[in-house]
């Protein structure tokens, strides 16, 4: 027992009591790295599918990207300006069961509760997989691609541990990753308005043949 107790602490820290809930909070920078590192994963892979569905029309269907850029955007603004509303009208914390249940009734907080549980569930899954699938896309890390599920798991346990550590410390945890992340887009952005400036970018970029028919209804 004493061995195990021995490794929980070294993994996951000291027990906090409830009264230390108070000095858990996180200060903006952190916070959203922390708040941010769902909507900032989907950008890693979601801008990849949608491309990866338009180019089956060939590449004029890729100017549909645009609109489903739009779309995503306006997603975001109703999404920020809701939980804007929320943090007013619940100051000391509001949950999508409590906000559903005292304004809906009990079964859609129920619904909304059940639905974020499940959208955990897929969020890491996906997250996971498709970061792990990246990373073996690596020359260098191609003799580990038979170790996916291994490493997928490993990485599972590792955001576990550090989520387990409490808010404060896994929010400087997440720090790291998702402002790397965020610097690192900017760069890439920069990037392509550089290229483009300089006229290193082919206005005429090969075409490429659809590989499916595409039906817009």
């Amino acid at each position: 027992m004493f061995f195990f107790s021995g490794i929980k602490r070294l993994l996951v820290g000291r027990s906090l009591p409830t009264s230390a809930h108070a000095e858990e909070r996180l200060n903006n920078f952190a916070a959203l790295a922390v708040l941010s590192s769902d909507a900032i994963s989907s950008v890693a892979f979601a801008t990849e599918e949608v491309l990866k569905v338009l180019v089956l029309a060939g590449s004029a269907a890729l100017g549909l990207s645009i609109w489903v850029a739009v779309a995503i955007v306006l997603l975001l603004l109703i999404i920020t300006l809701s939980y804007r509303q929320t943090i007013r009208a619940y100051p000391s914390g509001g949950g999508a069961y409590i906000v559903a249940r005292e304004n809906l009734g009990l079964y859609p907080g129920l619904v909304a509760s059940a639905s974020l549980m499940i959208d955990y569930v897929l969020t890491v899954s996906v997250n996971i997989a498709l970061g792990v699938d990246n990373l073996l896309s690596i020359p260098e890390l191609q003799p580990l691609r038979y170790l996916k599920i291994e490493l997928c798991l490993l990485f599972i346990f590792l955001i576990m541990v550090a989520n387990l550590r409490g808010i404060r410390e896994s929010g400087r945890i997440f720090m790291v990753p998702t402002y790397a992340f965020v610097l690192i887009a900017l760069i890439t952005i920069a990037s392509g308005f550089y290229q483009e400036a300089f006229g290193n970018i082919s206005a005429n970029p090969p075409a490429i043949q659809a590989a499916e028919p595409f039906i817009v209804r």
